[in-house]
Formats: structure tokens, C-alpha cells, sequence
């Protein structure tokens, strides 16, 4: 505030110095040029020249800010095509989560090539044109975000691959994956979506190469990979039975034991698939590679249908098959299962009382088909056809013992009928 008032006094006392000069002598200038003479006092010549160098350096200013619009310009534009990208993405992402996707694709592909990540844009409206069912859209936008984005190969591949997949395309979609996985062999993502792909092909040899990987990423969660090993062993010993015709049995079980021996070791005492490759030995004709499996897992692990499967085994020693069976029977003396195999061995090895005997035992302990079966067929060979009645009857009691209560015909009206 002081040096105002102290500049104002200054120029004050300068102007008043300068007009008391200008009224005591205002001086004589004269220009002449060829014809021409301009008469003029000295003051107003000095207040002329003051302003024309005002004017001359303002008229400076304005050249020299004039040259450089083109630079501001280029910012202006650059700063306005911004705002409009973002104001577009934000529009189109929002039709993209409302499930808009034609206008999803038009404004995120119109936004895309101002947006601050072009690279998003580009894979959301390529996403927008595929779910309206356009596959040429979609790779077009993605083919732009490879020419935008070359570094973000990954992402983008990625992206062509999970839409080849849901086209069901799963032939391109498997050899998109495999230079990624090359790349990047922990990429979860990319193992969920080759895990997916190959269960589609049903190429499970490939599948069985990628499970430990994807068991080591924790790609996916414990249960679901059980079930998918499971299932791909599972696919795997039933295809050893699907060689060609013209396949000798010999290679069909040299196939089969390779697979078998291929398996991780804690699917080894795995029930559904040991009782799978036992019944697909048996029909190859490998019993005897197949009774020692069972028997050992049967010690290790007690099962009635493993139990139940080795009573149906014809190996070339059924004495000693028998003899393994009748170990059992000090820990599983009440098993109905085990006497009903025991029963089978004991007709393999033509001990026809001790067969009714043990087959008797197992309808005792819980009445089934198959021990009233096998008994009734024994007992017919056996010429014993009156047990044999008295068995069907009890066995028809026994299998209707669930049916619903219905009125039946009285036996008069039977005989008539």
C-alpha cells in the first residue's frame, strides 16, 4: 500500500514537472520531406512517438502470439477430444453392463482412439460386438487394438481366444492358447479357458498333461479338480477299448496297462476307476493281470463292489482266488457281498454244496437279486426244481418288497381270466 502511494506521488510530482516544462517552452520541431513538412512542437512529437511505440510493441505482442496458436490449438483439441473420449467410455461401459451392446459398441469404438487406454475400449466394444452375434465387428476391433496396443499382445489374445471359444471355435481357440501358454505358463486364466477347450475337443491325453499345472496354479478350486481328473482317466481307459476294430486285444491291454500306470498314484486306490479298468481287463481277457489289482486293493481298502467284482473274475488259479476270498471272511464274516463271491468262486471251482451253502448265507444277510439268481440257476442244474420255485416266489417277495399297496384279482377270478 506504501509503495503505491509512493509510486502515485511520484508520477504526480514527474507530471507536474512536465507541464510546468511544456507551458514555459513547448519547443519547434519541423520534418520536411521532398515536399512535404510537418510542423509540430516538441511535446506532442515526444507524446506521438511514446504512443507509437506503444502501439508498435502491443502490434509485436499480438504477431508473436499469433504464431504459436497452432501449438495452443493443438492442445485445446487434444484436451477437448479427451473429455469427449471419456464422456463416450463412460456411456458406453455403462450400456455395456446394462447389456446395451449395440450402443456399447458404437461409443466405445467411437472413443476408443482419443481414450487415456484405447486398449480397454477396443476389448469391451469387441466384447459388445460379439454378443450381437458380430464375429467380424469383433475381430476388426481387436485387429485395431494390436495396431494401438502392440505391447498388451496377452490381453488381447486372451480376448480372441475366450470369444473363439464361446463361437465354439474350439480348434482356433486352442491354437490361439498355445503360443500364449509358451509365454506365460502360470497365467491362470489362460489354463481355466485351455482346461475348458480341451474337455470341448475331448482330447484328454492333453488334458491329463495339463491337469498338474493346473493343480500347482490353483487354477481351479479342489473339488472341481478332482472331478475333472476323474473324469479325464476316467475317459482315458474307456478310449483304450474304442482302438479300431481290427486292434488285436493283446495292444487294446497294452494300452489299457499303460494308461493305468499313467495314473497320478493317489488315483492308484481310486474305487469307480479301479473297478473301471478290472471289468475292462476281464472283458479283454486279462483276468489274471486284473485279480492281483483287486485283491490288493481290496486288502488296502475294503469295498463290496470291488468285493462283489473279484467273486466275477475268471482267473486260470480260481483255487487260489478262492482261497484269497476265505481270508476275508475272519473280518467280514456277515458280509453279504463276500459270501456271494465266495459262492461264485466256489462254482468255479465245482464246489456245488459249498456254492448253495455260501449263496444261502448271503440271502440271509440281505436278500438280493444276485444271490437269489445264482442259487436258483445252481439249484435248477442241480435237479433240485422245487427249492427252486420256493426261491423265485420268495425272491419276487423279497424285490416287491418296495412296491406300492394295489388291490389284486382274487385267484377264482385269476383262473377265469
Amino acid at each position: 500500500m506504501k509503495r503505491r502511494l509512493l509510486l502515485l506521488l511520484v508520477i504526480l510530482f514527474v507530471g507536474a514537472w512536465v507541464g510546468e516544462k511544456m507551458v514555459q517552452d513547448p519547443g519547434y520541431v519541423l520534418v520536411a520531406y521532398d515536399n512535404t513538412t510537418v510542423e509540430t512542437s516538441l511535446w506532442v512529437l515526444l507524446v506521438v512517438a511514446l504512443v507509437g511505440f506503444l502501439l508498435a510493441h502491443l502490434a509485436l505482442n499480438l504477431l508473436a502470439r499469433a504464431r504459436i496458436p497452432t501449438a495452443q490449438l493443438r492442445h485445446w483439441n487434444e484436451r477437448r477430444a479427451l473429455r469427449n473420449a471419456h464422456r463416450k467410455t463412460l456411456k458406453g461401459l455403462n450400456a455395456l453392463a446394462d447389456g446395451h451392446w449395440w450402443k456399447a459398441q458404437r461409443y466405445l469404438g467411437q472413443a476408443a482412439p482419443h481414450a487415456e487406454l484405447p486398449l480397454v475400449n477396443y476389448l469391451a466394444a469387441a466384447r459388445a460386438a460379439h454378443e450381437q452375434g458380430d464375429e467380424k465387428g469383433a475381430d476388426d476391433l481387436l485387429e485395431q487394438a494390436r495396431s494401438q496396443a502392440p505391447d498388451a499382445s496377452m490381453a488381447i489374445e486372451l480376448a480372441q481366444a475366450q470369444l473363439q471359444f464361446e463361437r465354439g471355435q474350439y480348434d482356433a481357440c486352442r491354437k490361439t492358447l498355445e503360443p500364449l501358454r509358451q509365454r506365460s505358463p502360470k497365467h491362470t486364466q489362460l489354463l481355466r479357458l485351455q482346461q475348458d477347450c480341451l474337455v470341448q475337443l475331448s482330447d484328454w491325453q492333453a488334458l491329463s498333461e495339463l491337469l498338474p499345472e493346473l493343480r500347482k496354479q490353483k487354477a481351479l478350486p479342489e473339488v472341481r479338480l478332482n472331478e475333472l481328473e476323474h473324469r479325464c482317466y476316467s475317459e482315458l481307459l474307456q478310449r483304450d477299448l474304442q482302438l479300431p476294430a481290427e486292434t488285436e486285444d493283446a495292444t487294446r491291454l497294452q494300452a489299457l496297462n499303460k494308461t493305468w500306470q499313467s495314473l497320478p498314484t493317489r488315483l492308484n486306490g481310486d474305487e469307480p476307476l479301479v473297478c473301471q479298468y478290472v471289468a475292462q481287463l476281464a472283458a479283454l481277457g486279462g483276468e489274471d493281470r486284473a485279480e492281483p489289482v483287486l485283491r490288493e486293493q481290496i486288502n488296502r481298502n475294503w469295498s463290496d463292489a470291488l468285493v462283489n467284482l473279484y467273486g466275477r473274475l475268471k482267473s486260470e488259479q480260481p483255487h487260489k482266488q478262492l482261497e484269497s476270498a476265505k481270508k476275508w471272511l475272519k473280518d467280514h464274516p456277515d458280509n453279504a457281498e463276500l459270501l456271494l463271491a465266495l459262492g461264485r468262486l466256489s462254482m468255479r471251482n465245482e464246489h456245488w454244496g459249498k456254492a448253495v451253502d455260501y449263496f444261502e448265507q448271503s440271502i440271509a444277510q440281505r436278500p438280493s437279486a444276485e444271490a437269489y439268481g445264482e442259487l436258483c440257476r445252481l439249484l435248477q442244474h442241480l435237479g433240485e426244481h422245487d427249492r427252486v420255485l420256493g426261491l423265485l416266489q420268495a425272491g419276487i417277495e423279497a424285490s416287491s418288497s418296495g412296491l406300492p399297496s394295489l388291490p389284486l384279482p382274487r385267484a377264482e377270478i385269476a383262473q377265469n381270466a
